[in-house]
């Protein structure tokens, strides 16, 4: 079957809309079409998208994003014409020129040629983009109306107007035909008016268009004027940043119950939309009339409610919670439809649009490097235990501490939580390797399944040294409830956590990593001398002050037999082996910290809902990383005392930094 060919001969692809049976809009189209109603329409006719403008589509942002097909509002109508295989342009048609009268269309219908009279010469003028108008009528031009005199002392320029159009007004020196540069406005099709827009907008407009239509023309105009560029495009400013006020509605009524003409009482009407308020002032003694909104409004959406929508997702905050602090102070709040309306239409494809931005960027800022990489990877379920649904697999360039790409993986996907990690590396590896990134090495936890699959692609694994150290502490503390171990144990807990991070960073080859840390089971018993080559004795001097105040254990007893079955085997000893000598997860720890502001763990998000909002960490985490320590008004560095939970109650002593930037929220919300 062939494909569908749009009427107007456009040959590159597209999606087609079938002419509407409803009226009056089917005659509104076939006008544009076929400048006049057919009387036997072929079968089949259709139009390409090309011919609409973005403002006639439902999902525009959406079908950019390749998420929806296009959908065409209840009342579009086709209005920008272009030859096959260019929509940027308007039609040529045939020109004629004529010996006396010359009048020359260019994309659309005109009246007869339209005569301006200058002293006692007569000038013929040329519409472009739009039908003449008579200077007598206040009216608004789209585009620019080009004179073109055939006397050469008489030259004519009129001015017309679109707010959100730019164009150039061109005058000509002689009397020859010449061929005049064309608008890139869009025409409009016959029969169809403007946007409708507030009524003192366009009272104000249509004063000015004929305060420009009266302007004195001919003999001020030089000739040699032929070019004069006018650019009325709106240069509107970000609403964003302007600063937003609590006010109450009785403070706003005494502001419009008076009329400011007559100083009677005036009728005041409301109208409310979430947190939009609109009041409309009418005055029966003068006919005063007047009509104030609280913000902004692009097409039928309050910028104020798009932008309380934009903060409460880019932030991470709920709005089931934002609600109730509304709700008991009586402020006016949208609903949750229309929350989760502007999520779907706005803010989840713009948050995704950022991050596949972001991490493009930083692709090729790793390409430019080298190619090369180390990373740290590791997994977060969305709760704990075995019923996690979603898991998201993070890996780390552990030479910036950026969030270099992650991937969530839900359970069913893989059948069970258990496998979501490994298939979560998987995805990670393959798309940095369809980027043209090679991993050099990954520092990761000691997951049976990580470390078979990272051996089949032949990627060197270095083990986390805290994640050793939880899974070994957690065996020695439960070896000190026994009741028969010896009570002098638990004061040694301390200087093994210790020695384990000293053992791992102190020497960069693995053999030595196990001499050093083997050397723990002498050093408990006070043997200081060691028969390995590799280690042969302590660094630290004998009777050091550390160990003064501990009592060492006893040789050949049981509490040094069970702590020595522990800290010697052979599976411990393989993973001291290959223990990372310099890079950590500490950071990515840190990030999945960070994750619990944006994804609390007991609220249940969708799949796209905890995409996104995965998206948002990582991006306010590589915005703020690396960032400088406080300092005071005097320059001294800032400190706090910190009761971490590992600690069990002991306090540290922690670096305070400067406070985070949401930029990247900001740029989300412009």
């Amino acid at each position: 079957m062939s494909r569908r060919v749009c009427c107007l001969y456009c040959v590159e692809k597209s999606t087609m809309f079938a002419v509407p049976k409803a009226e009056p809009r089917r005659s509104q189209w076939l006008t544009f079409l076929f400048n006049t109603v057919p009387a036997d329409l072929p079968a089949g006719t259709v139009v390409c998208a090309r011919h609409f403008t973005d403002q006639s589509f439902k999902n525009v942002t959406m079908f950019s994003f390749g998420l929806a097909k296009l959908i065409l509002e209840d009342d579009a109508v086709p209005t920008l014409f272009g030859p096959a295989g260019d929509s940027g342009t308007q039609p040529s048609t045939s020109q004629q020129e004529h010996n006396t009268n010359c009048s020359s269309t260019v994309g659309c219908q005109t009246d007869r040629p339209q005569t301006v009279c200058v002293g006692t010469q007569r000038v013929e003028t040329r519409s472009v983009g739009t039908q003449t108008v008579e200077c007598k009528v206040s009216a608004i031009s789209v585009a620019t109306q080009l004179a073109r005199g055939t006397l050469k002392s008489a030259h004519v320029r009129s001015k017309g107007i679109q707010a959100t159009v730019s164009f150039k007004s061109v005058g000509t020196k002689t009397s020859t035909y010449t061929e005049i540069p064309l608008s890139s406005t869009p025409i409009k099709g016959p029969g169809l008016g403007p946007r409708k827009r507030p009524r003192l907008e366009l009272e104000e407009e249509q004063a000015e268009t004929s305060t420009e239509f009266e302007e004195t023309l001919g003999s001020s105009y030089h000739p040699d004027d032929t070019v004069e560029e006018c650019d009325v495009s709106l240069q509107t400013r970000s609403t964003h940043r302007d600063v937003k006020y609590i006010v109450f509605e009785s403070c706003l009524r005494q502001l419009f119950e008076k009329c400011p003409v007559c100083k009677t009482d005036c009728d005041v009407q409301t109208r409310k939309v979430g947190t939009y308020v609109a009041f409309t002032q009418r005055c029966s003694n003068c006919s005063y009339f007047r009509k104030w909104e609280s913000q902004p409004v692009i097409g039928s959406t309050p910028v104020g409610n798009l932008q309380l929508s934009a903060a409460t997702y880019f932030t991470g905050g709920s709005f089931f919670q934002l609600r109730k602090i509304c709700r008991a102070m009586q402020l006016e709040i949208i609903g949750y439809g229309t929350f989760r309306r502007h999520a779907k239409s706005y803010l989840e494809p713009a948050i995704i649009h950022k991050w596949n931005t972001d991490q493009q960027q930083n692709f090729d800022n790793l390409q430019q490097q080298g190619g090369k990489v180390a990373v740290a990877g590791d997994m977060r379920a969305d709760s704990p235990g075995h019923s996690a649904k979603f898991g998201s697999y993070t890996l780390m360039n552990l030479g910036s501490n950026t969030i270099l790409d992650f991937q969530l993986v839900q359970s069913n996907e893989v059948g069970g939580s258990y496998h979501m990690e490994k298939e979560g590396l998987k995805r990670c590896l393959d798309h940095l390797e369809s980027k043209d990134l090679a991993v050099e090495n990954i520092v990761t936890d000691r997951h049976p399944q990580i470390q078979k699959y990272l051996r089949e692609r032949n990627i060197e694994q270095f083990y986390d040294v805290w994640h050793f150290e939880k899974g070994l502490s957690k065996k020695l503390l439960k070896l000190t409830q026994n009741k028969d171990c010896d009570t002098k144990l638990k004061r040694w807990l301390r200087s093994i956590k210790n020695h384990v991070y000293w053992s791992a960073t102190s020497t960069t080859s693995g053999p030595e990593k196990v001499a050093r840390w083997t050397s723990l089971v002498n050093h408990l018993q006070n043997v200081h001398v060691h028969d390995d080559p590799l280690f042969p004795k302590c660094t630290h001097p004998v009777g050091a002050a550390s160990d003064a105040n501990k009592p060492y254990l006893k040789g050949g007893s049981i509490t040094l037999a069970r702590v020595e079955t522990i800290l010697t085997n052979k599976r411990v000893l393989k993973d001291v082996l290959k223990l990372s000598h310099h890079y950590q997860t500490s950071s990515l720890e840190s990030f999945h910290n960070l994750i619990l502001r944006f994804t609390p763990k007991n609220v249940v998000f969708p799949f796209i809902g905890m995409l996104c909002r995965l998206c948002l960490a990582a991006m306010h985490h590589n915005e703020n990383v690396g960032r400088d320590q406080a300092t005071t008004a005097a320059g001294k560095l800032v400190f706090k005392l910190a009761y971490p939970k590992s600690k069990r109650g002991e306090c540290t002593v922690k670096s305070v930094k400067n406070d985070p930037t949401y930029n990247n929220s900001v740029w989300l919300s412009l």
